[in-house]
């Protein structure tokens, strides 16, 4: 039937699109987390590695669900997949209302683990360049102010520190000048010193969490419709797979109301139709 081929097939091509976005999440964390030289950051939190590993392994078991559960017409993975919709989906409403409730606990924490951050750069190579890029996407310097710099071991700003990058800031913190070509490395070293006598030249004064808090709400309409657009997502793909669900189950009711006695026992979920099974060829049946 054509109203329960365009389920089907609307929900597979959902789920597999997903799927394979997860794959590609999941080859790049584990190509990335091989090419690492030292190990050294194994935090879920503060690894983009690690977390592109779980996120992409967690959608790509969920996906494979729906995937196989809408091609072989399966109500006992379609049922699976849908719980497990239906409880994401629930969890991630949950924590925008708590985000919104708390907002200032929220914000607190959210400081401690950029901080975090800013402590264990030069320990990963990966987390050092996603912090390269926040800075220079968001034009900002550590989390409050670039004196945040001075918690991490290479650019505290100490007599006794060894380290050459001793009271500066990353190259991601200086301002680019116009038509520069070449890219300067070092043009953060003694910015924190020099910060006293002369003000903040050539970086970026303000804090890294001041200005995307100030980009997410001078953008909210984007901000909105991308989080609307995905939980609009997950809710057509529980709405296809409760159809279609209901749809087999209504199938195999009549099926068992016009069978014979001694086939009515057999278990309603132990079915496995044909991947392009038409319900509608047996009009017996609907």
């Amino acid at each position: 039937m054509r109203g329960y081929r365009g389920i089907k097939y609307t929900l597979f091509v959902c789920c597999y699109v997903f799927w394979v976005v997860s794959a590609v999440l999941t080859a790049v964390g584990i190509y990335a987390k091989i090419a690492k030289e030292n190990d050294v950051v194994d935090t879920l939190t503060l690894d983009p590695a690690l977390l592109l590993i779980v996120v992409g392994s967690m959608m790509f078991l969920i996906t494979i669900l729906g995937c196989f559960g809408a091609l072989r017409n399966a109500p006992c993975l379609l049922k699976t997949f849908l719980g497990i919709l239906v409880t994401v989906l629930v969890l991630q409403i949950a924590a925008g209302v708590v985000g919104y409730l708390f907002t200032d606990t929220v914000m607190e924490r959210t400081e401690k683990l950029m901080m975090k951050a800013i402590v264990r750069y030069r320990e990963d190579r990966d987390l050092e360049n996603a912090i390269d890029f926040i800075q220079k996407k968001f034009q900002c310097c550590g989390v409050e102010s670039f004196k945040d710099w001075s918690n991490n071991v290479y650019f505290e700003c100490s007599d006794t520190n060894p380290s050459l990058e001793a009271c500066g800031v990353p190259f991601s913190c200086c301002v680019r000048q116009q038509n520069q070509t070449v890219l300067n490395t070092m043009c953060g070293y003694g910015k924190q010193k020099l910060e006293a006598r002369y003000g903040v030249q050539g970086i970026f004064s303000s804090g890294c969490l001041e200005e995307i808090v100030w980009w997410a709400k001078n953008n909210l309409l984007l901000v909105a419709g991308l989080t609307g657009g995905l939980l609009l997502l997950e809710v057509l793909m529980i709405g296809l797979a409760a159809a279609q669900t209901s749809w087999i189950e209504k199938v195999q009711r009549l099926k068992n109301h016009n069978a014979p006695r001694g086939r009515k026992a057999e278990r309603k979920d132990s079915y496995w139709y044909p991947a392009f099974k038409d319900f509608n060829e047996d009009e017996n049946y609907l």
